[in-house]
């Protein structure tokens, strides 16, 4: 029998369906895994904006990973979208409680657009319940200037926020991937391409589904930034703003 890895995505509904849990799944079914979701948000979202957001009740976010996890299981978890500290509480107390170990974050807090996805007054929450938490987070530059409470603006300042945020008790963090020891630096032609909605969303699932196989951390991420850019190479317009990744790149048509 073949063996099926499984991997469960925490995070909002993006209606747009190019980001978020939306963008997770057709990742996960891409890169052939099982996918499961918990959805901790209903945004009504396109390429251009998020016009609005409703949050699921704490509560319910902890029942669909409770049901999912005593059922099904996960080889990983990856969060996005968590919105609140009452949210980001709820889900670190259940995937304690399951005893989750192999765990990606996606620090999501402002979208293509512009929008926040994450209350100001959550990021300790983000910080004190869920990092302690990630075999590796994977903030862009605003998110980990947020996080590390500084200005990014040089290669010795990406160092220097990769250490700070290591030392909120992560295991790794990339872009540039740094695990406590090792800064290393792994390269990928930047693409042209107004096509970039849930590129963030899609690494970090990428990177979920290399642990969930067993891969190590930097192997994690070199195919996940393989992915990546295939998916990007091959993307086409769907709207007027930020249009998504082409998750089924190597599909027929």
């Amino acid at each position: 029998m073949i063996p099926v890895f499984k991997v469960m995505t925490i995070a909002g509904s993006d209606s747009g369906a190019g980001a978020g849990v939306q963008a997770d799944l057709k990742t996960f079914a891409a890169l052939g895994v099982y996918g499961t979701s918990v959805v901790t948000a209903v945004t009504a979202q396109n390429t251009e904006e998020v016009a609005a957001v409703h949050e699921i009740p704490p509560a319910i976010v902890s029942a669909q990973i409770d049901v999912v996890l005593k059922d099904i299981g996960a080889d990983a978890v990856k969060t996005g979208m968590l919105s609140s500290s009452a949210i980001i509480e709820a889900v670190a107390d259940s995937l304690k409680r399951h005893g989750v170990t192999t765990l990606v974050v996606d620090p999501v807090m402002v979208s293509k657009s512009g929008d926040r996805l994450l209350r100001e007054n959550a990021v300790h929450s983000l910080r004190t319940y869920l990092l302690p938490m990630a075999t590796v987070v994977t903030p862009n530059v605003p998110e980990a200037e947020i996080l590390t409470d500084m200005k990014i603006r040089s290669p010795e300042e990406v160092f220097t926020a990769a250490r700070r945020i290591v030392n909120q008790g992560v295991k790794a963090v990339v872009d540039r991937l740094y695990d406590g020891v090792t800064f290393t630096e792994i390269q990928s032609p930047r693409i042209e391409t107004n096509n970039t909605h849930g590129t963030g969303c899609t690494l970090a699932s990428a990177m979920a589904v290399g642990l969930a196989k067993g891969l190590h951390v930097e192997d994690a991420l070199r195919t996940a930034k393989e992915f990546v850019t295939q998916a990007l190479l091959s993307s086409y317009a769907v709207g007027h703003g930020h249009s998504p990744l082409n998750h089924f790149f190597d599909r027929a048509h």
